[in-house]
């Protein structure tokens, strides 16, 4: 079996622990709970998001398990985390190269996307966020099911990391995948604020000779004097729909509720997109009208190029880290299989292209043909694209609007996707149903939950063992792209368990009904990954009962 070498993004450095503003600390092979270093359940300090070695307790009712409560630390405990992965991220102000256009923005050190962190399953993996920004801030690491207090959500697992202060994530990963660093407090993420986190499979059963991690993004920020925070106060005219959303930080005003920057009024020019339509959504493909669509950080006219040779067999792994678009996607000249969604196997399917909603990954494998290849990523719905090239032989780069036939060809939906036997759920019927409306339109832009905006005090109740299936109907005129923190789900369809994920799109007027199991104790955010629509309100809390 082929174990395949560790590369990163188009060329990007290949350590697992790097040099500069993302680096590794010396003691990065140390078992954890070794030397200085605390081990799983051991965190104190800076590690459990409160003051003076105090567990942080988010407001809200009484009854249910707190971030850092005992039944936290004893699952914990059972993931038994091996050795200690340690890396340190700095949030910074700095200039980034789009390829020829250079901007002013936020990003983990000087880089976009930020370096690829990348750990083998069973390692525990530790980040040092320091925050240098003049705002504060938080790091999620999507997709992992890990600690509840290590989890990045102001105000309700953790207090936000102020400017000049600093935080030590510190957790087990056990299961293997392609998943994504990024902030989470309100619109950072909409600037330079992700990197990939790639988790090794240490018995991989796939063979392949070379990786290419693949990152989209839709960027405005520090273009023409626009900034994600100026957007929002576009898309709701300055209305101030914010003020009934408590956010859980009114002391220190950090919560959820910081947009990025503190700025409300809108800046540059207007960034509102009218009359977009994506067949496939059955909606809009979005409100913002971004100025650039960027494939590992860089602009169509300047891609990044993955070099290769005619036959090598590559894996991709594919991550929309955008904050408002869908991205169709596609290798022209070439059949992908899909292997993995979310991380998670599935029964092997070919496709010629591919659609990720916001924070949705994929991974597929390819063959390489002799040649120079388009990968196109088609802003769905908008009109654009963002463009990556593999080169396996000479020619000329292809044009930054080429459209390969292989975008209109076979789309292979998640709902159609088969899990594998090794991650697939039982056929038993759930402990435990909730039902939940998706509300609001892009004329006040009040997206919502039942008409509810996020309060820090909502509490799905849900208790630890009880498998429970998740509707979610979509009652809008828009497409959402739901995610699940702590948790992965299998959609429901078909007659069968389908394929396991932590994000999933539904479109208008239709439900996503999903079952997970309630493995992963604490309190836990479902929202819409579409940051203009969660930062407006849809966004609530499942929470388990003691």
């Amino acid at each position: 079996m082929h174990t395949p070498t560790r590369r990163t993004v188009l060329g990007a450095s290949i350590a697992a622990a790097g040099s500069g503003l993302l680096a590794g600390c010396s003691g990065s092979d140390s078992p954890s709970g070794s030397g200085s270093h605390p081990g799983p359940g051991e965190h104190h300090g800076s590690e459990v998001g409160g003051h003076d070695g105090e567990p942080f307790v988010p407001k809200g009712p009484k009854g249910y398990v707190n971030p850092s409560d005992p039944e936290v630390l004893a699952v914990e405990r059972r993931r038994d985390g091996g050795p200690l992965r340690s890396f340190t991220l700095h949030a910074v102000e700095t200039h980034i190269d789009l390829g020829g256009r250079t901007v002013r923005s936020w990003a983990y050190g000087d880089e976009l996307p930020g370096k690829e962190v990348r750990i083998t399953a069973g390692d525990t993996l530790g980040i040092k966020l320091f925050n240098h920004l003049p705002v504060p801030t938080t790091l999620h690491s999507h997709g992992i099911r890990m600690r509840c207090d290590m989890d990045g959500v102001p105000g309700l697992t953790q207090r936000s990391i102020k400017p000049g202060d600093d935080f030590t994530y510190r957790f087990a990963v056990t299961h293997p995948g392609t998943y994504w660093l990024h902030s989470h407090s309100g619109l950072q993420l909409d600037r330079g604020l992700y990197a990939p986190l790639i988790v090794e499979d240490p018995r991989e059963p796939l063979s392949y000779d070379r990786e290419w991690v693949v990152v989209l993004d839709d960027w405005v920020d520090g273009v023409s004097g626009s900034d994600p925070d100026g957007v929002l106060a576009q898309l709701v005219d300055g209305k101030g729909m914010r003020a009934n959303m408590d956010m859980g930080e009114d002391d220190e005003h950090d919560g959820n509720s910081d947009h990025g920057s503190g700025h409300e009024k809108p800046h540059g020019p207007s960034r509102v997109l009218h009359k977009s339509y994506s067949r496939i959504l059955h909606s809009e493909g979005g409100s913002v009208d971004y100025p650039f669509y960027l494939v590992n950080g860089r602009l169509a006219h300047a891609p990044s190029v993955f070099r290769a040779r005619k036959g090598d067999r590559i894996r991709l792994r594919i991550i929309n880290a955008g904050a408002e678009t869908a991205f169709r996607v596609a290798l022209g000249g070439h059949e992908m299989t899909v292997t993995h969604t979310d991380g998670y196997p599935v029964e092997h399917a070919t496709t010629d292209t591919l659609l990720l909603g916001m924070a949705e990954r994929y991974d597929v494998l390819i063959t390489a043909k002799d040649g120079v290849f388009p990968l196109v990523a088609l802003a769905e719905g908008k009109g654009a694209r963002a463009l990556a090239v593999l080169r396996t032989s000479g020619g000329d780069l292809p044009s930054p609007s080429v459209h390969p036939d292989e975008l209109d060809g076979k789309l292979v939906p998640a709902r159609r996707l088969v899990p594998d036997d090794s991650v697939a759920l039982t056929d038993d019927e759930p402990d435990r149903e909730l039902r939940i409306r998706l509300t609001g339109g892009m004329k006040k832009f009040d997206w919502a939950f039942d008409h509810q905006p996020y309060d820090i005090k909502q509490r799905h109740p849900i208790r630890q063992g009880e498998k429970i299936r998740l509707t979610l109907m979509n009652a809008t005129d828009m497409w959402h792209p739901m995610h699940l923190h702590g948790h992965t789900f299998a959609i429901v369809g078909f007659g069968a368990q389908g394929a396991r994920k932590d994000t999933a799109h539904v479109v208008p007027h239709h439900k996503l009904v999903v079952d997970f199991y309630a493995d992963n104790p604490g309190l836990w955010m479902l929202h819409c990954h579409n940051q203009y629509h969660s930062e407006s309100g849809m966004m609530t809390i499942l929470g388990y009962r003691k």
